[in-house]
């Protein structure tokens, strides 16, 4: 029983995740992405000097409680995750504004 109910709550967040890159509005994420200066650096899927959605979504898809770690790292900035160049802080963004984009990121496929 305990298993079943294990199985429900896995399917029910994969579930979850699914709504949510299926009600995701591209074109608001795109320009909320510019708007920010994440476009500047950062493609859906075009190879680069930093590392794009694709690639970001590869490495931290699968991982538990990414979201509020990347959320930190799009305001705060960061480094040595995909190699020596530097993500700047982002104080432009506001928290939700940051999940909203870490969320779009993490839904490339």
């Amino acid at each position: 029983m305990k298993l079943r109910s294990l199985a429900f709550c896995v399917a029910a967040a994969v579930s979850a995740q699914a709504a949510f890159a299926q009600a995701i509005d591209v074109a608001a994420m795109e320009k909320l992405a510019k708007d920010k200066n994440c476009a500047t650096c950062h493609t859906v899927d075009k190879p680069g000097p930093f590392p794009n959605h694709k690639k970001i979504a590869d490495k931290y898809r699968d991982k538990k409680d990414v979201v509020p770690m990347l959320v930190e790292k799009v305001m705060k900035g960061g480094s040595g995750s995909f190699g020596a160049l530097p993500m700047p802080a982002n104080a432009q963004v506001t928290k939700d504004e940051a999940e909203k984009l870490v969320r779009w990121m993490l839904s490339a496929k």
